[in-house]
This record gives structure tokens, sequence and C-alpha cells, in this order.
């Protein structure tokens, strides 16, 4: 029998020192493909295996990937393969992805605002000549700093009230002027952050789909009735009625989707590899993008916007996405140690 080469492969997930001793292959969410005080202990554990998956939110109760970050990329320095790479992330897994491919067929009204001058001189009048707007910081999760804006008085000045939703589940409508609601934002601008703009959907209640991907394939899709920025029942935001729906997980044949489908791995993701500089090689093994759905064409069909990438933590996934998951991993990890 050929000798086999046997690799070993670490999957990186958020915890605590309690969580790490008590950790199996069968005790966590990441069973099936199987920045904190412990920074060496993960950095040296890391550097014992030939790669590492990593599942980690960008922020999370306070917490960020900073110092994480500089632990994957010294490993990844010294040999490790490591999916994804931060300096990926940092490409694809931010808001700014909106902006910088907004003129591929998932892009719509996208602006960018690099600083809280540039958000005080353009919104009020964009606000005011394009309808609702929904701002997203450019890092983060769960909804957090996603908004929707629109105007209550006219015209739209910083003194003029406006109301905002935000994305957080349990969240309710607000009033305030637009001049208030601006100087909240201005933290997004934190260590060279940003603020996207893009117009409002109206399709919102039809629903998001989460199209998840093995590198440049797609491995499966995920419907879901959301709920954030549809303001909640009179009932309120702890009732029944505002709680999103369950993500129905469909395989990458399912019919629904197969238009889309197309389109991300014939154009968008090929599009956007060379927009963003990133090669098939270093592609995350598993990321997804969300897209809502946008107006109908002429003829009938359904359009899709794209709503955000998710590259750092992406679960759940579909039946079908562990095994392609599995096998791109051990690819990658052929590859990088020359079989």
């Amino acid at each position: 029998m050929a000798n086999v080469k046997h690799h070993r492969i670490a999957v990186l997930w958020r915890g605590d020192r309690e969580a790490r001793r008590a950790a199996t292959p069968q005790n966590n969410r990441y069973h099936r493909v199987f920045e904190d005080d412990i920074a060496d202990e993960v950095r040296e554990q890391l550097l014992s295996v030939d790669g590492v998956l990593v599942w980690v939110d960008p922020t999370h109760e306070g917490q960020t990937r900073t110092v994480l970050d500089a632990i994957l990329r010294d490993v990844a320095s010294r040999g490790p393969w490591v999916s994804a790479h931060p300096d990926v992330i940092l490409k694809m897994g931010v808001k700014e992805v909106l902006f910088r491919t907004r003129h591929l067929g998932w892009g719509t009204d996208t602006h960018l605002y690099c600083t809280a001058v540039e958000f005080g001189d353009a919104f009020p009048s964009r606000l005011q000549s394009a309808g609702p707007r929904v701002l997203k910081q450019n890092r983060g999760n769960g909804g957090e700093g996603v908004w929707k804006v629109e105007v209550v008085s006219r015209p739209a000045s910083k003194t003029s009230v406006v109301r905002i939703l935000h994305a957080r589940r349990g969240s309710m409508p607000e009033e305030m002027p637009l001049g208030e609601f601006m100087t909240r934002c201005e933290p997004y601008f934190a260590s060279n952050g940003c603020i996207v703009d893009q117009p409002f959907q109206p399709r919102l209640p039809d629903g998001m789909i989460r199209c998840y991907m093995g590198v440049d394939k797609v491995v499966g899709f995920g419907h879901q009735f959301i709920k954030a920025l549809i303001p909640p029942p009179p009932e309120g935001p702890d009732s029944p009625g505002a709680q999103p729906g369950p993500r129905i997980m469909h395989g990458a044949e399912a019919e629904p989707f197969q238009v889309l489908r197309a389109k991300m791995e014939a154009e968008w993701t090929p599009q956007m590899m060379e927009v963003l500089g990133i090669d098939a090689a270093s592609l995350p093994i598993i990321w997804d993008a969300d897209f809502l759905y946008g107006p109908r064409t002429a003829s009938g069909e359904d359009s899709y916007v794209l709503c955000e990438i998710n590259v750092s933590s992406v679960f759940a996934i579909p039946d079908q996405a562990p095994a392609a998951i599995a096998r791109l991993a051990w690819s990658r990890l052929q590859s990088a140690w020359g079989k």
C-alpha cells in the first residue's frame, strides 16, 4: 500500500480556558468538520499543526480579533495554512466590499464615508434625494452598527427629524434630529473605520438568501424571513411576530436558486476576486454572501442585491457543506505541504 500523508488540522473558535479544557471533536458546534489571556498557548498549539480553520466573529461582547489576527498572521508566515487569512478577511469580510464591488451585477447605489466630515457633508442631501437609506459600519455582526434611516420632516438637514431603526434584535424605531443620529455614528470611524451607505430594499420582507461558498463554488443555500430593519408589530419587539423565521437550508442544486448560483460561480465571484486582488488559493474554505431581493426585471425575474459577505464566522451551514469543507481542506493541505 502506498504511503498516505497524514495532516493535523485545528479548528479555532471563541471560548475560555475551561471550554478549551473540556473540548472534544464531539461536544462543539464544529464537530462535523473537524484574543484572549491564552494567546501564547494558542499560538504554540497552532504552530504544531499543518492547518487551521478559524471561526471567530469580528466583534463579540466587547472583544475584537486584534490579538487573534496578529497570531494568525505569524502562524501563517511560519508554514501552517490558515483559513481564512486575516488579510483576506479585511478584503472580503468587511462592509467596504459593498462599495468596492458596487459596479458588479450584485451592486446597487452604494456610497462610502471614510471620515465624519465626509459623512456630514454628503449624507443629508443623499437622504433627501434618494429615500430611505441603510448605513453599515465596516466591521460588525449580529446587526450591530446597521441602521435604517428615513426622513420624517423635510427638507433633510441636520436639524430635520429622522426615524431610525437598528438592525439588532429587539430594537425599536426612534425619532431624533439627523445631526444627533450622525453624532451617534461617529465612533464607527475610529481605527480607520468607515460607513457604507446603501438604499433600503423594499423587498426585504421577501427574505434573505444566504449563498454558502466552498472556495469558488456554491455548496448550499439558506433562506430566512428576517426581521432586522422591519418595524416590530404593535405587540412589541419580543412578540412572536417580531422574531425571525428559521433559516431553511437547501443544497447547491436547489431549483429556486440556480440563477443565483450561476451568477455567483461564473460571474460575480471571479469578478470580485479580480477587483480585490484575491487568487483562488487564498479564498476561504467556507464563506457566504447574503443577498436581498432587488427590483424585479422588466420580464418579472428576480434581481439580487448583496447585503454583506461573511468570512470570519460562517455557521450554521447546509448539510452538504461539511463534506465539501473537508475535501477542500484536504486539497489545500496537500498543496501547501507538497503532497
